[in-house]
């Protein structure tokens, strides 16, 4: 796995659902994203980037990860603080699945690697947040994502025409709560949708 500086690490301009929630329809085709949450991260004229937040990565625990990274010894293990045992791990889309992506709070940045996104949630791409992250100096809340969704220009926008996805507002918990089986519910919930209803709704369309 590689974490490395984010290509273009500048603010970009802001886009149409930067920073926003896609939500999968009933109706998405792509198994890939059935009953995903997906962070949007960027979103141009140039094409969109997401974080998937609802897919737990299977069998992998931070802390494994940080000792295969070699970012701590075997021994340091069992020191390390509370938050860092916490972290998630997830499956973040089924692009450059062997590259990890760091969401987190806006309290940790760094010059150059860290991409701001939208109110108090930052990327960071590097081994770099991993480090502080294991010796407590990290962020308040950070989820690890192996991958990340990538739209070409215009693609989402044609998704979304053909309902293949919902949008709404992000909040922290969304993005960093631990009640990771849930937040698929709870986002469409935020839209004033019942699960049981848009599922047979969809079925009738």
């Amino acid at each position: 796995m590689k974490l490395n500086r984010m290509p273009n690490a500048t603010t970009p301009a802001r886009g149409f659902l930067d920073g926003q929630m896609l939500i999968a329809m009933p109706t998405m085709s792509d198994e890939r994203f059935a009953r995903t949450l997906i962070y949007v991260c960027a979103h141009s004229s140039e094409g969109a980037m997401g974080i998937v937040v609802n897919q737990p990565a299977q069998n992998i625990q931070f802390p494994e990860l940080l000792v295969q990274l070699e970012v701590i010894p075997e021994s340091e293990r069992i020191q390390l603080p509370r938050r860092a045992e916490s972290v998630k791990v997830l499956k973040g889309g089924p692009v450059e699945t062997g590259r990890g992506f760091v969401l987190h709070s806006a309290d940790f940045f760094i010059e150059n690697s860290t991409l701001p996104i939208d109110e108090g949630i930052c990327l960071t791409a590097t081994l770099d947040i991993l480090k502080a992250i294991a010796h407590g100096k990290g962020p308040q809340s950070a989820i690890l994502a192996l991958g990340y969704a990538g739209w070409a220009p215009g693609q989402l926008e044609e998704e979304i025409q053909q309902n293949g996805w919902l949008h709404c507002a992000a909040d922290p918990e969304l993005i960093f709560g631990s009640d990771i089986e849930h937040k698929y519910e709870r986002a469409l919930r935020k839209l004033g949708i019942d699960l049981g209803m848009l599922s047979s709704e969809a079925g009738h369309a």
